[in-house]
């Protein structure tokens, strides 16, 4: 991967790109309050279930679709019927769409507002940045968003909270090598408790995240 590539990425998936992710914990608030997460062991199995059999592992192949099609309409229908709940459906909706505009403005591709990942893909497609190293590091900033809302939700410590990060990146690596590899039937992904506690959040009384 050339240096401009490395830039483009690491900039896309910096906590400073403007597109909301700290306002979403994925459904992980209720687990919290529900008792299912209290240390930092059952934050990183918890994000480390999501990367590999929930969303990261869906989402890597939505972007791996999206940055091979020309058109990424099939993609992006696809990933809007795959939202299990309307808060994750929100959650991915508007991260797209945000992510449709800064983009559009900072680096001059036209992305159209569909759901993060596809957006993600159609972009990289366009700067021709690789496919792997980008769904890489996608699934990278999607685990540190949630390890960061675990940090202030269990609460966990920040260096702990990096550890958990750390700890992660071999299997956000090999994630999105699989994805990659997967043909397009084999989108999908099965991580229930995580899209039961996206559910049950919708009616949690005390929230202090959109998912």
């Amino acid at each position: 991967m050339d240096l401009r590539a490395l830039q483009i990425l690491a900039a896309w998936f910096s906590p400073g790109y403007p597109v909301g992710a700290y306002s979403y914990s994925h459904g992980l608030e209720w687990a919290v309050a529900a008792g299912q997460v209290g240390d930092a062991a059952g934050l990183a199995a918890w994000v480390a279930d999501l990367l590999e059999f929930g969303a990261g592992h869906t989402d890597a192949m939505l972007l791996a679709a999206a940055w091979r099609a020309e058109d990424p309409a099939e993609a992006a229908a696809l990933a809007s019927a795959l939202a299990p709940s309307a808060e994750r459906h929100l959650e991915t909706m508007a991260q797209g769409a945000a992510f449709a505009r800064v983009t559009a403005a900072a680096w001059g591709v036209a992305v159209p507002a569909v759901a993060y990942p596809v957006a993600v893909g159609h972009a990289a497609r366009q700067l021709a940045l690789p496919l792997e190293a980008t769904a890489t590091l996608y699934l990278q900033a999607f685990a540190a968003n949630i390890v960061s809302a675990g940090v202030r939700l269990v609460p966990v410590g920040q260096t702990d909270g990096q550890k958990i990060t750390a700890g992660l990146v071999p299997l956000a690596a090999r994630v999105a090598a699989a994805a990659v590899a997967a043909p397009p039937e084999a989108i999908g992904g099965v991580a229930l408790r995580a899209d039961l506690a996206a559910m049950l959040h919708e009616t949690q009384y005390t929230r202090l995240y959109r998912s």
